[in-house]
C-alpha cells in the first residue's frame, strides 16, 4: 500500500457505510437509555445535587416551588435524561472516531486521538467550572439584588432550564482549544493570523458570553474571560501542530525518487 493512502483505506459501497452509520447510532442511542436506566432511581437526588447552588442561598425559610402539576416528577426525570446524554459522551465520540478512523492518515490518528481526549475532558471541565465557580457566584448575586419586600422562590422547571443552558455554554466554550488546533490543522487560519484578529476575538468572546448566558454582568464576564484564556491555549499549542498536507505520510512512497534513486537493473 503506498503511503498517500489513509492507512485503512478500504472502498466500500454506500450500502454499507450507511449500515455502518446506524449501527454505530443505535449504539449511542443505547448507552444513553442503558445509562439512564441506571440513574433512574435516583432522579430526586440528582436535582438536588444540582439544585444545591441555589438553595444554598436561598432567603431563610423560602424553597423552590413547581407551578406545574406535573413539574415534581418530569424536571428530574428530564434531568436525569441530560445527565445520561452528558455521561455518554465518551460512547458517543468514541462511536464518531470508529466511523471516521478508517479514513485516517495514520499521523492524521496520532493527533486526532488527543483531541479526541481533549475534547471530552475540556466538556466536563467546563461543566465544572460552571457548576462549582459561576452557579454560587450568580445565585449569590441574584439574592442579594433581590428587592425589598420580595420573597425569592424559584420555579424548578425554570432553574432547570436556567443551568442547563450555562451547563451546555461553558462545555462548548472550553472546545475552543481543540477548534483553534484543528482549524490550523486543516488550513483554514495560521497562527499568525490568529494572533492579529485576538482584539477582535476579545469582543467576540464578551458578545458570545452575552448570548449565551442570562442577562447579568457576572455570568457573561464568568464565560467571556475563559473563553478568551482558552482560545490564548489554543494558539499556543496549535503552533507546535504542522498544517494536514505537510506531513511526509500524504505524499506517494516514491515521490522522492529520482532517476538516479531507481534500483539498479538484475542481469541475467
Amino acid at each position: 500500500m503506498s503511503a498517500d493512502k489513509p492507512e485503512n483505506d478500504q472502498h466500500m459501497p454506500l450500502v454499507s457505510h450507511l449500515t455502518e452509520l446506524r449501527t454505530r447510532l443505535l449504539r449511542c442511542v443505547a448507552a444513553i437509555f442503558v445509562i439512564f436506566a441506571g440513574l433512574f432511581a435516583f432522579t430526586q437526588q440528582i436535582y438536588t445535587f444540582v439544585s444545591t447552588p441555589l438553595r444554598d442561598y436561598l432567603p431563610v425559610g423560602a424553597t423552590m416551588i413547581a407551578t406545574d402539576v406535573s413539574s415534581p416528577f418530569l424536571t428530574p426525570l428530564k434531568l436525569t435524561m441530560m445527565v445520561s446524554l452528558f455521561l455518554a459522551i465518551p460512547v458517543i465520540l468514541h462511536q464518531i472516531w470508529g466511523f471516521i478512523a478508517p479514513g485516517l492518515y495514520k499521523h492524521e490518528k496520532r493527533i486526532a486521538v488527543p483531541l479526541l481526549v481533549s475534547s471530552i475532558m475540556l466538556f466536563y471541565t467546563g461543566m465544572a467550572f460552571a457548576y462549582f465557580l459561576v452557579f454560587p457566584l450568580i445565585f449569590k448575586f441574584f439574592a442579594a439584588a433581590t428587592p425589598a419586600g420580595v420573597e425569592m422562590m424559584t420555579d424548578i422547571t425554570s432553574y432547570l432550564d436556567f443551568v442547563m443552558t450555562l451547563f451546555f455554554a461553558f462545555g462548548v466554550a472550553f472546545e475552543i482549544p481543540v477548534a483553534v488546533v484543528l482549524l490550523v490543522w486543516i488550513g483554514v487560519v495560521d497562527v499568525k493570523y490568529l494572533r492579529k484578529i485576538r482584539p477582535y476575538v476579545i469582543i467576540g468572546c464578551f458578545v458570545v458570553g452575552m448570548i449565551l448566558t442570562p442577562p447579568d454582568i457576572f455570568s457573561q464576564t464568568l464565560l467571556a474571560v475563559p473563553m478568551w484564556m482558552l482560545f490564548e491555549i489554543g494558539i499556543l499549542f496549535a503552533s507546535l501542530v504542522s498544517k494536514r498536507g505537510e506531513h511526509p505520510d500524504d505524499q506517494p512512497a516514491d515521490a522522492d525518487q529520482g532517476p538516479d534513486d531507481q534500483p539498479p537493473a538484475t542481469q541475467p
